[in-house]
């Protein structure tokens, strides 16, 4: 061996073994090496050093890599892509779903996993935008995304139909349920396509009521309707209570389509006044709403109770916060005993749950 200078030199053999032992073990890993990367280039898999195993380090002595002896070559596996899994794949096609007595709008489109609008979007024909009507023993299509479910009429093209339901062209022809021809896309009138995405204003069926000193509703909801002037009457607090021993949902939600909630409310059980007001309506009603009670609160607000089995007030009677009005019901488009519950604050409809303690 020899030093700095070129002089040979010699080492004792209890020196100069770890030196040899280092460069045999040196020798062995670079071995170990080449034969793992020729078996993983013969699997057909193209693999750097580094990624074939843990590099390898010298501090006092050499590391070698472990590797599993117990088989040959690597054990290769598939990166799974969980949109081409059978299990995972979005439907596309249309489903048909039969009403059931207790059903409602809110709870049929949470089954399936879609907004209540986009139910009441994909069933015009039947429901009219109108929650209310439904009834057990309806077909309804079930779509499956969230959209419209839109019919082609003579003289459409789909700029303007993606342009009136709020998407862009290539949501509606790329849609593959709809299998419209990239190259001719003529669509025959009366053909019914999925439109991902789509929305729409919602025909509003509910009648706005004017607040006191002109209260009352006349004949918009039925014969029970009340006028008058009522300014004498009992005025609300402004803070409301749970106008039943329920508190909580059995139907639908407050949503666009369904200004209220339903609350679970069993066939006679009493319904209460929500504030202190007087009864601008009391009895049938003819907007699906069975047997009804609207209180005037006289501060802008009104609330609506129906679906009720029986009403037990009268036309420009005062009721106070907590007095019976009646029971609890499914008189009406209803499928299952519950309360439909609104509150309106100066014309227009504000979510009950704002208000509720």
């Amino acid at each position: 061996m020899a030093n700095s200078l070129g002089k040979k030199v010699s080492l004792p053999i209890k020196d100069a073994a770890p030196i040899l032992f280092g460069a045999v073990g040196l020798l062995a890993a670079i071995v170990t090496i080449w034969m793992n990367i020729s078996v993983a280039q013969a699997a057909g898999v193209e693999e750097t050093p580094e990624e074939v195993f843990t590099e390898a380090t010298l501090d006092e002595e050499l590391t070698l890599p472990v590797f599993d002896t117990s088989q040959s070559g690597y054990q290769l596996s598939r990166r799974v892509d969980p949109s081409t899994e059978i299990s995972q794949r979005s439907r596309i096609e249309i489903l048909r779903y039969t009403v059931q007595t207790g059903d409602a709008v809110f709870s049929i489109a949470d089954k399936y996993g879609i907004e209540p609008e986009t139910l009441l979007w994909g069933n015009y024909e039947v429901l009219n935008d109108d929650p209310h009507l439904l009834k057990p023993g309806q077909e309804l299509n079930i779509l499956p995304v969230d959209g419209v479910y839109y019919q082609w009429k003579d003289g459409d093209n789909l700029e303007a139909v993606a342009d009136e339901l709020n998407v862009e062209l290539l949501a509606i022809a790329e849609w593959p349920g709809n299998k419209l021809d990239p190259v001719n896309s003529a669509v025959e009138p009366g053909t019914w396509l999925v439109v991902p995405g789509g929305s729409r204003a919602m025909r509003q069926w509910l009648v706005p009521v004017p607040s006191r000193p002109q209260s009352g509703v006349g004949g918009a909801y039925g014969p029970g309707g009340c006028s008058g002037d009522y300014s004498g009457g009992a005025v609300g607090s402004g803070g409301f209570i749970w106008p039943t021993s329920n508190h909580y949902i059995s139907g639908n939600d407050y949503w666009s389509g369904h200004l209220a909630i339903d609350i679970a409310a069993g066939y006679g059980s009493a319904i209460w006044a929500a504030d202190h007001g007087v009864i601008v309506f009391t009895g049938w009603s003819t907007v699906g709403y069975g047997n009804m009670v609207m209180i005037d609160h006289g501060n802008g607000y009104l609330t609506l109770y129906a679906h009720l089995e029986y009403v037990s007030v009268g036309c420009g009677q005062s009721v106070y916060q907590g007095q019976t009005i009646g029971g609890g019901g499914s008189t009406g488009n209803s499928t299952g005993p519950h309360l439909h519950f609104e509150v309106r604050l100066n014309g227009g409809f504000i979510n009950p749950w704002y208000v509720l303690p």
